[in-house]
């Protein structure tokens, strides 16, 4: 067993809004035996105590959802207790929120910058294509209290990055996207997240990207921040290539070669091999019943992690392999864990043509980076 980290949704599929694009919603059909679905102290105290026995360098909680903020400040605080009762003498504990942003308060924030978390907050972009697709059950927008939570986390100085996700809504105007993020809300840390979904028939939803759209979007949006903002602004998909070109290690579950990076654990405890294949038939057991060592050891868990490595025949010839490693399963064969793993990649178009671009500038600031 190596160290893995923790993807916990602790109030499982549950959210304030109702996005569009959101992949997670319809999980709350695997629990239908209660409307809310909230994680108990008795739960969590499992889920703290056996994660801080593990023997590892560092253990890394992140919270998502569903919406976690709607555990509330006293959820929070409760973890933190739990985990200074259970650390190990110089036990290194990370704890990250990705959350909406909208239910944010003064209170949350300034625990959260007292304890050091870091929040990953969705913003799509100016209201008109933020709102377009991340409304509220009512269908009003969301993107106001997005911007109400944000101040928020800049008030109390709690470290935050922005999470941005592309669809329909955003795709055709990469440098708009890019520079509002970093001129009108001054945000350094971004993310892009590719929307790439596909209905039970296999074919692209339609608020999902084209290969050709993410490959424009993306080229765009580097061309724009190496040439300003390669030393001030921080892109995750740029920094884990660098990364990648300096250590020869993954540090992003993409880029890596199995995927057993870390475990979802549910609300009432259940624990699967990754959010976006929380199926019943991958189901690997449950906190309360089974040790960490137990799932790990699942054949369900071996197999799905030997799915990374099952790539197409095709990408043996590839000189981005190294990097794309097939790409994620999910953009193979859509969420079905049953599918082929070795269906080359939907985006596998895009990859080769961003890979094309930005890889010669990249190796040159890494060559750079070394020598500094």
């Amino acid at each position: 067993m190596r160290p893995f980290s923790l993807l916990i949704k602790p109030a499982g599929a549950d959210c304030n809004l109702r996005c569009a694009y959101c992949f997670y919603l319809g999980r709350a059909e695997l629990y239908p035996q209660t409307r809310v679905h909230r994680m108990d102290e008795a739960t969590l105290t499992r889920l703290v105590r056996g994660f801080l026995a593990l023997p590892f360098p560092a253990h890394t909680f992140a919270f998502q959802g569903g919406e976690p903020l709607l555990m509330g400040e006293d959820f929070y605080r409760t973890l933190l207790r739990l985990q200074r009762r259970y650390a190990r003498p110089g036990a290194q504990i990370t704890n990250c929120v990705q959350t909406n942003g909208t239910l944010l308060t003064s209170g949350l924030a300034k625990l959260f910058a007292d304890n050091h978390f870091l929040l990953g907050v969705s913003v799509d972009g100016p209201a008109a294509v933020h709102d377009e697709r991340r409304p509220d059950p009512a269908g009003k927008g969301s993107h106001a209290a997005v911007m109400r939570g944000l101040a928020l986390l800049r008030e109390h100085n709690v470290e935050h990055n922005i999470l941005t996700l592309v669809s329909q809504s955003n795709v055709h105007d990469p440098i708009g996207t890019y520079r509002y993020l970093r001129d009108e809300l001054g945000e350094r840390y971004l993310q892009f997240i590719e929307c790439v979904e596909f209905g039970s028939d296999g074919t692209r939803l339609p608020y999902a990207v084209t290969p050709e759209e993410w490959a424009d979007f993306i080229i765009a949006v580097f061309d724009e921040w190496y040439a300003h903002d390669l030393h001030t602004v921080s892109v995750r998909l740029f920094d884990s290539i660098v990364s990648k070109i300096l250590t020869g290690e993954a540090n992003s579950c993409a880029m890596g070669c199995d995927c057993r990076e870390y475990f979802v654990v549910e609300h009432n405890g259940d624990v699967y091999p990754c959010d976006f294949f929380v199926r019943p038939e991958l189901r690997l057991g449950n906190i309360l019943e089974n040790d960490w060592d137990e799932l790990w050891d699942n054949p369900l868990h071996t197999a799905f992690g030997a799915r990374k490595a099952a790539y197409n025949s095709a990408c043996r010839e590839c000189p981005y392999v190294t990097f794309c490693q097939g790409d994620c399963p999910k953009n193979r064969a859509g969420h079905d864990a049953s599918r082929d793993a070795s269906t080359l990649s939907y985006l596998c178009p895009a990859w080769k043509r961003i890979y094309a671009h930005i890889l010669p500038p990249l190796r040159r600031e890494a060559a750079a980076l070394r020598r500094a």
